[in-house]
């Protein structure tokens, strides 16, 4: 009909499963890093530049952000972060039950 919308069921898409623990790629995990530590040192650089600008009690607070955020930003950029979840667990053994010992005699 016209002017019928009709909304998708959600619950009819399969669940997909991760079937590897395979950590990202070399140079996924380069280009992540690389853009937060761009991100830091730009930060960094701003701080120094208000710092040489800006009079009175604000230039120690820029002055504080350009001494520590080179190290904040190695630590950061050195950060392995997982986007993954959890890998997957292995699957249960079986526990085998032994048969009672014998009659003898």
């Amino acid at each position: 009909m016209p002017g019928r919308t009709y909304r998708r069921d959600v619950r009819s898409e399969p669940e997909v499963h991760s079937i590897t623990a395979a950590p990202t790629g070399l140079a996924d995990e380069q280009s992540g890093r690389t853009r937060r530590y761009l991100i830091s040192m730009s930060i960094r650089t701003a701080c120094v530049i208000l710092a040489i600008l800006v009079p009175g009690w604000p230039r120690w607070v820029f002055i504080t952000g350009a001494v520590i955020l080179p190290y904040l930003a190695v630590v950061a950029a050195n950060a392995r972060f997982s986007r993954r979840g959890p890998g997957p667990t292995a699957a249960p053994i079986p526990t085998t039950l032994a048969l009672p010992p014998g009659r003898q005699g």
